[in-house]
C-alpha cells in the first residue's frame, strides 16, 4: 500500500502500483508521436494487437525492427517470449534500460539483411519496417528472415500501402523507400512461403476489402520455404 486512500477503492491497486513504481515511460520514437499525431498511437498498438492474435500460443517470436518497443507488451500476453531486434543502437540501449518486460523480452542490435539469427524462430513480425529497406537489400532481408524461422512458423510483415503514400506526411515519406502494393507485397512473400493471405488496414479496421483503397496491408506467410 501506499499509505494514499483512493476514493473509489477499485481503484486503489492502481495508485499503490503507480506510486510505488511510477509512471510508463514512453520511449523516443512514441514520445514524438504522443507529442505530434497522438491518435497514430491507435494504429501502432491495432498493429501489434493483430500480430499478438495471429501468433498466439507460439513460444518464440521474433520482432524484427522493433524500435522503442511500445506494442512487444501486448504480443507479449499471447506468446511465451520475443526477441526485439533493431539497426539503430540508441534505441536498443534506451530499450534495455527502460522497458518493464521481463525476462521474457530480449533485444539485439542487428541489422537483419546483414545475416540472419543463430537461432529458428516459431514466429516472427515486422512492422513497418520493409518500407525502409533498399530495394536491392530486399532479398537479403526476406531471405535472412526465412533462414531464422522454423519450417512451420508464421512470419507477418505490416508496411503502408503505396497507394497511401501521397498522403504520407514529409517526415514519412522521406524514409518510404520501398512501398508495396498488395500484389506486390503477396509475390514477394510467395518467393518465401507457401501459403500467404493479404489484409487491407484503414486505421484500426483491418478487412479483406480493395487493396487500393487500404491505407496499410498486413502479409501473413505460412510454410516457411527456406
Amino acid at each position: 500500500m501506499s499509505g494514499r486512500i483512493a476514493n473509489e477503492p477499485q481503484n486503489q491497486i492502481q495508485f499503490d502500483t503507480y506510486y510505488n513504481k511510477g509512471g510508463v515511460v514512453l520511449g523516443p520514437y512514441t514520445s514524438h508521436i504522443w507529442r505530434n499525431d497522438p491518435r497514430h498511437l491507435c494504429f501502432l498498438l491495432s498493429r501489434y494487437k493483430f500480430c499478438a492474435k495471429i501468433l498466439a500460443g507460439k513460444e518464440e517470436v521474433l520482432e524484427v525492427g522493433c524500435g522503442d518497443s511500445l506494442g512487444t507488451a501486448i504480443v507479449l500476453q499471447t506468446v511465451g517470449s520475443v526477441h526485439g531486434i533493431d539497426i539503430e543502437p540508441l534505441v536498443i540501449e534506451d530499450n534495455v534500460k527502460r522497458v518493464e518486460y521481463g525476462a521474457n523480452c530480449t533485444y539485439e542490435v542487428l541489422d537483419i539483411t546483414t545475416r540472419p539469427l543463430k537461432k529458428k524462430y516459431d514466429g516472427a513480425f515486422a512492422l513497418d519496417v520493409i518500407e525502409h529497406i533498399p530495394p536491392n537489400l530486399e532479398q537479403k532481408f526476406m531471405t535472412n528472415i526465412s533462414d531464422s524461422l522454423k519450417p512451420d512458423a508464421i512470419f507477418i510483415i505490416g508496411t503502408p500501402n503505396i497507394n497511401s503514400q501521397q498522403y504520407a506526411s514529409s517526415e514519412s515519406a522521406i524514409g518510404h523507400i520501398n512501398l508495396k502494393s498488395g500484389e506486390s507485397l503477396k509475390k514477394l512473400m510467395a518467393s518465401f512461403f507457401e501459403n500467404v493471405f493479404i489484409f487491407s488496414m484503414n486505421d484500426e479496421v483491418v478487412h479483406t476489402g480493395f487493396f487500393p483503397m487500404a491505407h496499410y496491408l498486413l502479409a501473413i506467410g505460412v510454410g516457411n520455404k527456406g
